[in-house]
């Protein structure tokens, strides 16, 4: 747009000038807010901007100073580059199938070492410490720091990702593999952010409700611009902007390159991340120019620089960075005006004009203003060289992938480092660590002392938390009586009764996404509150209402909207509570079962790596229980999912009381022995009688089946059926219907986990392949069928799969299992069993198919019950249907 007025447009910038000078940048901001609204009133259009130049946010004139030893920290910070870069060649001499990652942290080591040296607390008795989400790809860098400051030795190094044989590294943050480093599993990108968010927010609950001092403890979180495309990475930073979470920062690495290329080759990364971090209301900071650009930019009088920083696209960065610094001349400053204000720079002081991420300057005061902002998250935006000084990587598309350094580039960064490793040592890649008494060695060890100790650090164990006696919870194992209630109202009734336990009570955390009237949970609403950072400033529309909505300050429930991974990130987060804050709490999170591992199953195992403690509980389960739904919101599958993580325990219980045990069982593994353990539990929407709890059946509940049902009475034959969830009462009438109208008698065990009972299968059947010469142990199946007659008949509400899983241990020879495998659909659920083919009947059938297997009865007797249940044979196949 052309100026019509170049004086009047001085004036105006004078005037703001003044201001900004004189009464601070609050003032200029609070009169250029005034004329945008008084523009608006006028019916003007106000230019919306909501990006600013290229160029750092911090002027010079604002810098903070750094304080330390800049010369020493080169020194050392340049040993942590060699001795990372020499651990992964190493490693990959040794077997170029490990792997490993040099360029990621070439690009960070500045962005760390700042952290490191001045910003990142330790745990101490004052202060709970910082949470800090490295980066995945940049472990080597943390491994070699960690080498330097003694922690770990030439062996863990020269192991790294060779982990099988002991003191090895993990290839990532793995806090399951290195339970006392590692406090986050951050390499599936995306996951870091979005559990850094949820992490910072959860802090604050944890402050609101005083278990942890206030203002204390930052939540850092490094990641790369290229991550940024994850939807998690980005999908809730408007949550920490809602909620002010001035503990939070995100340093994001842009060294404008993903894994194979430029991530916005024909746009600029920087510029389109400020825009969506300041439209989600955080403190954004650039550092984009390094403290060598600044006589240039300070002689940029007339803004020629400016505009060409602002109109170059990250493609030409990139390219720029990848050549030399005649190109840089050449095609940077590509105008005689350009030319002209770097005519008296060699094209190796050119060369020497550094990107931001590698200054260290720059990045303090980015991180000393970010440390102090209040009220908003902060967001660096630190522009970097992806494999900076590797040599032939540098800048390169191949850079992700380099693994390995030839001897020139060897040569080219030790000079540019000053590593001291001669020529003839350079092919043996040696580690440099400086001597104990060692100048550097003192420096470290101050730094870090004044931060409080090393980090990372990861607390493995808490104090211990009482869990409730079973007896506690007498209402439930009594059963409901007359009563018809479902087994999510049970689990409710079982959650209000444990949250007065005086010692857990106050420690659970309840989480519901959005469907806590769903799941009959708005009693606790009054009860709990819903935790709000700033309370409840409106007059709900429910208030005249015994369940009104209430939020509150203190309060216990965590209401995450319709937002399955954010919950799943709360859950993490109070789940590793015991850990990063030393305050064990226990998560209940309730989930629409189909919702639940399919939505989020990146995060379950992210939770199972990050050693998450609590109760994941999967409402409306089963394939045919959810009647009305169909065929996205029927679960036939999260058990066998939730099978795949290790440390996941999963149950999918028919009764009240098999909940409750259940339940408080894992209360006293989780709380009181400290299992670094998490528990998945379906429960159900269907109502029927809750019966009370036999005798002596705890045992078998946990272990994953007991004998519900015995008919001792004599019959023609006999047959073992099992059951879970809402199915096992199918199998109840299947027993009836046996006995009645064929004569043939049937004992009814629960199974409360087909997963628990191939856990134990295994378990003995390794046991007994590393012991041939002793007595050989029976898994837990063996044990309950051994003395039982009969074939046996698998029905659950789930797959095939689920239950087919103990077929190797069953001691018959004839094991069918019905299942509901397919797409789900709406219907009675009457007539889904049927389709399915998991109904009484069907359950009939299979028995009766068993015997004519065995040669107990004919076929004919099969066929006539085909006809006696009107069950079509052509009927379609559910798998295909």
């Amino acid at each position: 747009m052309q100026d019509l007025d170049p004086i009047e447009t001085q004036e105006w910038l004078d005037a703001l000038e003044s201001v900004f000078n004189k009464e601070g940048k609050d003032r200029a901001n609070y009169l250029m807010t005034s004329m945008s609204e008084y523009a608006t009133r006028c019916g003007s259009q106000w230019p919306y901007v909501i990006t600013t130049p290229y160029r750092n946010t911090i002027p010079t004139t604002r810098e903070s100073r750094i304080p330390g030893d800049l010369a020493m920290e080169r020194r050392i910070r340049s040993l942590i580059r060699w001795n990372a870069m020499a651990m992964v060649i190493r490693a990959n001499l040794k077997n170029f199938d490990l792997g490993g990652h040099i360029s990621s942290f070439a690009s960070s080591a500045t962005l760390y070492d700042i952290g490191f040296n001045y910003f990142f607390q330790a745990p101490t008795n004052e202060h709970g410490g910082d949470l800090i989400y490295f980066q995945g790809h940049t472990a080597p860098g943390i491994y070699a720091r960690a080498f330097i400051e003694g922690r770990i030795t030439e062996e863990h190094m020269n192991n790294f990702r060779q982990e099988i044989d002991g003191k090895g590294l993990s290839s990532y943050p793995h806090p399951w593999l290195m339970s006392n480093f590692w406090q986050f599993p951050t390499v599936s990108m995306g996951l870091g952010p979005i559990q850094a968010i949820y992490q910072a927010r959860f802090m604050k609950h944890l402050e609101a409700r005083d278990f942890i001092p206030k203002d204390k403890q930052k939540v850092w979180c490094f990641l790369g611009d290229g991550e940024c495309d994850e939807p998690e990475s980005l999908g809730a930073i408007s949550l920490a902007g809602r909620e002010k979470l001035d503990n939070l920062i995100f340093v994001i690495n842009c060294n404008l390159q993903r894994l194979d290329g430029p991530v916005r080759g024909n746009g600029k990364i920087i510029q389109e991340l400020e825009g969506i971090f300041r439209g989600a209301q955080w403190n954004v900071i650039k550092v984009i120019w390094g403290r060598f650009w600044d006589p240039l930019l300070d002689r940029d009088v007339n803004g020629i620089l400016q505009r060409r920083m602002d109109e170059v696209i990250d493609g030409e960065y990139q390219n720029y960075k990848a050549k030399d610094g005649a190109f840089v001349r050449e095609h940077f400053f590509n105008t005689p005006e350009l030319k002209a204000m770097v005519i008296d720079l060699s094209d190796s002081e050119i060369w020497k004009l550094n990107r931001g991420g590698h200054d260290p300057y720059k990045v303090y005061a980015a991180y000393y203003e970010a440390v102090n902002h209040k009220e908003q998250p902060t967001v660096i935006l630190a522009k970097t060289i992806k494999g900076y000084g590797t040599g032939a990587g540098e800048a390169k598309n191949t850079a992700h992938n380099t693994k390995k350094v030839d001897i020139n580039s060897l040569k080219l960064f030790r000079d540019r480092f000053d590593i001291p490793v001669k020529d003839e040592e350079l092919v043996k890649l040696p580690y440099c660590k400086p001597e104990s008494h060692s100048a550097e060695a003192r420096y470290l060890s101050e730094r870090r002392a004044a931060l409080g100790g090393f980090v990372p650090q990861r607390r493995a164990q808490s104090f211990n938390i009482s869990a409730p006696l079973l007896n506690t919870m007498r209402t439930i194992l009594d059963g409901s009586g007359n009563r018809e209630i479902s087994t999510t109202m049970v689990f409710v009734r079982i959650l209000a009764q444990l949250v007065k336990d005086k010692n857990i009570g106050p420690r659970i955390v309840p989480i519901i996404p959005d469907e806590a009237r769903t799941f009959g949970m708005e009693g606790m609403f009054r009860q709990l509150g819903i935790y709000s950072s700033v309370g409840q400033l409106y007059e709900p529309v429910d208030k005249d209402q015994v369940m009104f909505y209430k939020e509150d300050k203190k309060g216990q429930i965590l209401e995450e909207g319709i937002n399955e991974a954010g919950a799943m990130s709360s859950f993490i987060a109070a789940g590793t509570s015991y850990s990063s804050h030393n305050q064990p709490m226990l998560p209940f999170y309730i989930f629409y079962s189909m919702f639940g591992f399919q939505r989020i199953g990146d995060l379950a195992w992210a939770a199972g790596d990050s050693r998450t403690r609590g109760f994941l509980i999967g409402g409306t389960a089963g394939r045919t229980t959810l009647n009305g739904e169909g065929l996205q919101h029927e679960d036939g599958h999260s058990h066998i999912l939730a099978a795949t993580i290790p440390n996941c325990r999963s149950f999918d219980p028919t009764y009240g009381y098999e909940l409750a045990v259940i339940i408080q069982n894992g209360i006293k593994k989780m709380t009181e022995e400290q299992q670094d353990i998490f528990y998945y539990i379906t429960v159900m929407n269907e109502p029927y009688q809750q019966p009370a709890m036999p005798t002596g059946v705890e045992e078998g509940i946990i272990n994953g089946m007991y004998l519900l049902k015995e008919d001792t009475k004599k019959a023609a034959h006999h047959v073992q059926l099992m059951g879970s969830g809402t199915i096992l009462r199918e199998v109840l009438e299947a027993a009836k219907i046996l006995r009645e109208e064929f004569n043939i008698s049937a004992d009814v065990w629960s199974v409360t986990s087909f997963n628990e009972l191939r856990r134990n299968g295994l378990a003995v059947e390794r046991n007994n392949r590393l012991h041939p010469g002793q007595k050989h142990m029976k898994s837990y199946i063996e044990e309950c069928l051994a003395e039982r007659n009969g074939p046996v008949i698998a029905s659950t509400d789930y797959m095939k799969l689920f239950a087919e899983q103990i077929r190797q241990w069953v001691p018959s020879k004839e094991f069918k299992v019905l299942g509901t495998d397919g797409f789900g659909r709406s219907d009675s659920r009457k007539k889904l069993r049927h389709f399915f083919e998991v109904d009484c009947h069907f359950i009939v059938l299979a028995a009766l198919e068993a015997l004519a297997d065995r040669g107990e009865i004919k076929p004919k007797t099969v066929e006539d019950a085909i006809i006696k249940f009107g069950i079509n044979p052509g009927k379609c196949n559910p798998l295909d249907c």
